[in-house]
């Protein structure tokens, strides 16, 4: 471990605009770019990847769709639902997708074990579970050997727009957040336990937290 995890709190932001962001960050990175995270929240939106199939998506109302180019299929995010965003140059660093898939998922469990709550990953469907219920689910995009998009923890949120889609094309899965499994959680006390649990996993040496 030698380089420090720089992490941007960037507070909530639209997602069109934070999608941009990264894909500028990715296709304009040269070798010396710093790898970094962005932690952040979305005003409520529906994202759905390059795979998603229509049938997936239900009954949207008044929320808005937007089709970005993730892996995976239709997902919500909203207020209360801390997403990272993982910029890491893979070829630099060594790591392949699985082993960055991997690296996502196990920090979400090392960050749940704080709040005693006993998570797993599992090797047919990406993401986190607690008792068969998803509370955290993955989607990446790897252009130029570098990775972008990455994982939504779901805090403390309204999870009833998860019942107008199939989460993940999954029918009938249900979705959980920290909350419900435990009262005593704030969305900051999460940012900084992520951003720990991303450096130790990904092996940095330490993170650097600043405000985006």
């Amino acid at each position: 471990m030698t380089t420090p995890l720089l992490c941007l709190d960037l507070g909530q932001v639209d997602y069109q605009p934070a999608w941009d962001r990264m894909r500028d960050f990715t296709q304009t990175r040269d070798k010396s770019a710093s790898d970094q995270v962005w932690l952040l929240e979305h005003p409520p939106v529906f994202t759905q990847g390059q795979a998603g199939k229509p049938e997936h998506v239900i009954d949207t109302g008044d929320i808005p769709v937007v089709q970005a180019d993730r892996g995976g299929q239709v997902t919500y995010h909203g207020p209360g639902q801390l997403i990272a965003y993982v910029l890491i140059d893979l070829k630099r660093k060594g790591i392949g997708v699985r082993d960055l898939v991997s690296a996502l998922e196990n920090a979400v469990v090392e960050v749940l074990q704080h709040y005693k709550i006993d998570a797993y990953p599992k090797p047919d469907a990406p993401g986190v579970y607690v008792n068969e219920m998803k509370i955290s689910s993955l989607g990446l995009r790897v252009r130029r050997g570098c990775s972008f998009h990455g994982l939504a923890l779901n805090v403390d949120m309204d999870l009833t727009p998860f019942l107008r889609i199939n989460p993940c094309g999954y029918r009938g899965l249900q979705m959980i957040d920290i909350r419900r499994l435990n009262a005593d959680v704030t969305i900051e006390q999460v940012k900084q336990q992520l951003a720990a649990a991303l450096a130790h996993q990904l092996d940095y040496s330490s993170v650097l937290f600043q405000k985006g």
